[in-house]
């Protein structure tokens, strides 16, 4: 059994990692196996976040007065949490398609993106969205392609006179020649 002073480290622990993630989802499951539980933790690995199976009167502890404190009342029953310090992207495309492919053993209770308590089609739709990396990348594209375009245009001016005045002189040169 655990002291005191253990329960207290392990809620300050807890509360911190609330703290610290940008996006948490919470799931409940049931008949869980070794070889599914196994499966979603390399998934959400590679996505970037850590998995828990927590105990919902410390994750209602320390909860409070963090982002999450909104999703304290979701934590009943079986739970297991899932949090990411970075893109909640990739955290809501693991999580949504393993509920999706495993919907006997696991159901989705709530979801904290920034502060902010999203239910699970506000997760999915979530899911369907470009990482951010991708996002800046094409909006890095679109401001520079309108940069190119003007570069461009401009550079057309003094071209077209420079095509304009050999041209001219040409003329007037193969003129004289006749």
């Amino acid at each position: 059994m655990k002291t005191r002073e253990q329960k207290q480290k392990d809620l300050e622990a807890l509360a911190e990692r609330f703290q610290a993630a940008s996006a948490g989802m919470l799931v409940g499951f049931k008949k869980l196996t070794v070889a599914k539980d196994q499966e979603l933790r390399r998934r959400l690995a590679e996505a970037g976040a850590s998995y828990s199976v927590v105990k919902n009167t410390l994750a209602r502890k320390a909860a409070e007065g963090t982002p999450f404190e909104g999703a304290a009342e979701h934590f009943k029953g079986v739970t297991a949490l899932a949090l990411a310090e970075g893109d909640p992207v990739n955290l809501s495309k693991a999580i949504s398609k393993f509920v999706k492919d495993n919907p006997e053993v696991f159901t989705f209770k709530a979801g904290v993106v920034e502060g902010r308590v999203i239910a699970l089609g506000d997760v999915e739709a979530l899911a369907t969205l470009p990482s951010k990396e991708v996002m800046i990348s094409k909006i890095m594209f679109l401001i520079n392609a309108q940069a190119q375009r003007l570069a461009t245009v401009i550079s057309a001016v003094p071209r077209n006179l420079a095509v304009v005045v050999r041209q001219a002189s040409e003329t007037k040169g193969g003129g004289e020649a006749a």
